[in-house]
């Protein structure tokens, strides 16, 4: 398996740069994600880890920025 991902940015941009579905809000979330460097609620961790699974990506490291 890849190496997780250390910042909640580099998941997003790999996700947007993907070859994936992804619905509007999905896209603002992680466009949102990709230049927003607060924290992640929980809530948006979940949301993010499940992009990143149907992705078929590596998940977020445990305490990733």
């Amino acid at each position: 398996m890849a190496n997780p991902f250390t910042s909640h940015r580099d998941a997003a941009l790999a996700v947007l740069n993907g070859n994936n579905r992804l619905s509007r809000k999905s896209g603002q979330f992680l466009g949102q994600l990709a230049v927003d460097p607060s924290p992640l609620s929980d809530a948006q961790a979940d949301w993010l880890a499940k992009l990143l699974d149907r992705a078929a990506l590596p998940p977020l490291a445990e305490g990733g920025a």
